[in-house]
């Protein structure tokens, strides 16, 4: 046991040498981790009252925490003694041999600089970039998240949509929305004029100015084609759209305004076939149980936190961690007890 004692007499020797200096480390983290909290919340905070989009707010947040964290890491080796000099050298040295090996990374980077500093889109603007079309959710360091209509996630490289065309739906707050429709030749074109424009001015969310409008466009091989338009706010597109399509169709129905299509139909039956149903009626509903999940806490949560509101959390925790004491005890008491009349009633 003698190499035990050498540790150990070479431990204590170590901590009596070096104690300010730890209590000076100690002290240095505690306090850094308190200004970045602090820091982090006023400029949060600063930024919100400007107006500014939550989106780029995220983005310098995330800038601003990794070098207040790369500061404090370099303190931190200074109050150990670790000489800087050489290791900024060394980490100069490795950052320019990996900006080397990442241009890519380096530019999807400075593209996402450009993106939210130039203040273009914004969290919720509706976009098609090539094929992908969807909301914005997030932009971050490298990469652009897009949410579609069918709730997928889609990430692209920042590069791409700072070098590619991006159509922003929701750039201005009005929007045109435009209608083909398709009659018979022989049918009357100020009638159909008339009804398209009579049933987008029914609709409140249509714009009367400017006033919606109804073209004839296309003479196609089997109709006459209709050019028709009209404007909206941004958010009522979609209730525009289908209000009108389904409209215009009952109108014309109405108006007897006949509608061609190509139809072929072929049928030769000796017998009627009727077909059974799989089920005897349809079933009722019945609700999924869904488990409440608990959020977990991020970094900008605890940035947002307040001095009250962490003592909180702090004495929530630990009121959970004594409730879950309490429930392991009564289940052992529980499965004692159980065993222990299986017993008697074996005997």
């Amino acid at each position: 046991m003698e190499w035990w004692n050498d540790f150990v007499n070479k431990l204590v020797t170590f901590f009596n040498d070096n104690i300010w200096n730890i209590l000076a480390f100690f002290a240095t983290l505690v306090i850094g981790i308190i200004l970045i909290k602090v820091i982090m919340m006023v400029v949060k905070r600063i930024f919100r009252r400007r107006g500014i989009d939550e989106m780029a707010i995220k983005f310098v947040l995330a800038i601003l925490r990794f070098a207040l964290w790369l500061v404090l890491i370099l303190i931190l080796l200074s109050e150990l003694g670790i000489p800087i000099s050489g290791l900024t050298t060394s980490l100069s040295a490795a950052v320019l041999a990996v900006g080397m090996a990442l241009k890519d990374f380096l530019a999807n980077l400075a593209s996402g600089i450009i993106l939210v500093g130039s203040r273009k889109y914004k969290t919720g603007d509706y976009l098609k970039v090539g094929d992908v079309d969807g909301c914005i959710v997030d932009i971050n360091f490298l990469f652009t998240t897009l949410k579609t209509f069918d709730s997928t996630q889609v990430t692209m490289p920042n590069s791409t949509m700072v070098n590619s065309a991006v159509t922003n739906f929701g750039a201005y707050p009005t929007r045109r929305v435009t209608f083909l429709f398709s009659v018979a030749y022989e049918s009357d074109v100020k009638l159909v004029v008339k009804t398209v424009v009579d049933v987008m001015k029914s609709c409140g969310k249509v714009l009367l100015d400017p006033e919606p409008c109804c073209r004839l466009k296309n003479y196609n091989a089997s109709a006459i084609e209709f050019w028709c338009a009209c404007y909206c706010d941004n958010s009522d597109y979609w209730d525009v759209y289908y209000y009108v399509m389904e409209h215009v169709f009952d109108e014309f129905k109405r108006n007897k305004i006949s509608i061609p299509y190509q139809q072929i139909e072929v049928r030769e039956r000796k017998d009627e076939v009727v077909l059974q149903p799989v089920y005897d009626e349809l079933p009722g509903r019945v609700e999924k149980v869904r488990v409440a999940t608990k959020k977990k806490m991020t970094v900008e949560d605890w940035e947002d936190m307040g001095i009250k509101q962490f003592v909180g959390l702090e004495k929530q925790t630990a009121e959970d961690a004594k409730r879950k004491i309490k429930e392991e005890k009564a289940k052992k008491k529980a499965a004692s007890k159980k065993k222990e009349k299986s017993k008697s009633e074996t005997k």
